[in-house]
């Protein structure tokens, strides 16, 4: 555990441990959360690092087709 302070116009200034530790550099874009009472800091990762990722869900383009179409008549009525 390590101590920062806050910045008299409201910065948060991690260590740079940690912010080495979240792959944090100048111009990272982060999300910052509130879960059960505690900030969370998160990078936002850029498109290519998400590309890289396996997918959640595995379908089929047939499978798509059918379920847009399904959608799109719930949608229509």
């Amino acid at each position: 555990m390590q101590k920062s302070r806050v910045g008299s116009k409201g910065e948060l200034f991690p260590p740079k441990e940690i912010r080495e530790k979240l792959g944090l550099h100048a111009n990272t874009k982060i999300i910052y959360k509130i879960e059960a009472g505690r900030l969370v800091v998160e990078p936002i990762p850029s498109l290519e690092e998400v590309l890289k990722e396996s997918p959640l869900v595995q379908i089929t383009l047939e499978e798509f087709h059918k379920h847009r179409k399904e959608l799109s008549r719930k949608a229509e009525s």
